[in-house]
């Protein structure tokens, strides 16, 4: 069957050895091109004894133009570029762009001839541009989760680099306020430039920052820090120095962060995705003033309380109009002079606390001003924890 196939194919195409290999490239375990040298040989022999002409491999290939006679070439240029441009990477892959005539080609012949255990031109491409490169690389092809992949344009010979990013996990304190999360219109920093001008300094790629969660540009993060992920998009170095980075970071004095690790994507999604408890520290000031008797009705109305908080109206702009349910597990109160007293909270993440105070005009229910019958501002807020699920009282 094989060389009865190959006959009536070398009788309409002149194929190099790869490529008539291929035609059977799911069958033994040997390379295409000595599978298709094999069967060239085999069938000119049996050509020879019935007195026919034979088929001898074409200076140029009629389906992949020769190009198989220059994937050591083509490693060498992927070589070349990734040590040029000085690339740190553990494994690789190589992949690449085969003109669609030439694909479409190749699947008429598989039609025609009824080639049922065929490979791509492709897989057999990139499979032998990598042998070479594990060779120069002392490192090996990884198809599952390679950190770089090579995708390569052979009849134009562009090489172009896929780098898998780096994804580091940390928690940052905001010791300071004034200063958002993200860059935004009026403020030189933010939480997040501070944090990623040292990963791009040393990965030389472009850094994201991902928050759980985000606090205003006025309100502190204490404690134990809030989760974030920092991206690195394109890195070219990926052995880098977390404990220096966050040695770099603290300097700041404005942000500081803890327990830098490498993590996968999965985990980015599944940190980034979670909603935690929160503990707050709020200073409430109520002008018409305040008596222990109002602290501990805040107290006892605001304990274990299910709050029902419309959109605040200082984020409509880019916040659904929608209503909230949120509780408040736990609460402490201090009085600090006749008009201020502190307000100790745990509450669900996503309870607007500034709101909770005030109310809103009615938007948030429950309120601490609805509580007292009295006008409430929050004038200081602070993030104090991030807390495991399991905690619930302060």
């Amino acid at each position: 069957m094989i060389l009865e196939k190959s006959e009536k194919i070398l009788e309409k195409c002149s194929l190099c050895n790869n490529c008539l290999g291929r035609a059977f490239g799911m069958l033994g375990k040997s390379t295409n091109y000595i599978r298709g040298k094999s069967i060239r040989l085999v069938l000119n022999m049996e050509r020879e004894a019935r007195g026919m002409s034979t088929f001898e491999e074409p200076e140029k290939c009629e389906l992949c133009g020769n190009i198989f006679k220059k994937t050591e070439y083509f490693a060498r240029l992927c070589y070349d570029k990734a040590q040029r441009l000085g690339i740190e990477f553990e494994s690789f892959l190589v992949g690449s762009r085969f003109p669609k005539e030439i694909m479409d080609k190749e699947k008429q012949l598989w039609e025609e001839f009824e080639l049922e255990f065929s490979e791509p031109i492709n897989r057999e491409f990139n499979r032998e541009v990598g042998k070479f490169l594990e060779v120069l690389f002392q490192k090996p092809v990884d198809k599952e989760n390679p950190d770089i992949i090579f995708i390569i344009d052979p009849y134009n010979e562009r090489i172009e680099l896929q780098i898998k990013p780096l994804y580091i996990y940390g928690k940052y304190r905001k010791l300071v306020r004034g200063i958002p999360q993200t860059p935004l219109k009026g403020f030189k920093e933010s939480v997040a430039s501070i944090i990623c001008k040292p990963f791009s300094k040393a990965t030389k790629g472009k850094c994201i920052f991902h928050g759980a969660g985000r606090e205003d540009v006025d309100v502190r993060m204490l404690g134990n820090g809030r989760p974030f992920v920092v991206e690195i998009k394109k890195p070219i170095k990926r052995k880098i120095n977390l404990e220096k980075i966050a040695q770099e970071i603290n300097q700041s004095k404005k942000v500081g962060v803890l327990d830098l690790k490498f993590i996968n994507r999965e985990e980015m999604k599944k940190i980034l995705t979670s909603n935690h408890k929160k503990e707050y520290e709020a200073l409430v000031y109520i002008e018409e003033g305040i008596t222990a008797e109002d602290v501990k009705k805040v107290v006892e109305k605001l304990q274990n309380c299910t709050i029902y908080q419309r959109t605040p109206k200082r984020v409509l702009r880019r916040r659904a109009d929608i209503v909230r349910v949120r509780k408040v597990y736990d609460v402490k109160a201090e009085i600090i002079d006749n008009k201020h007293f502190k307000l100790r909270l745990i509450t669900d993440g996503g309870l607007y606390i500034k709101e909770l105070i005030s109310g809103d005009n009615g938007r948030t229910t429950p309120s601490v001003s609805e509580i007292l019958g009295k006008k409430a501002w929050c004038e200081k807020l602070d993030v104090l924890n991030i807390l495991d699920d399991k905690v619930k009282t302060l």
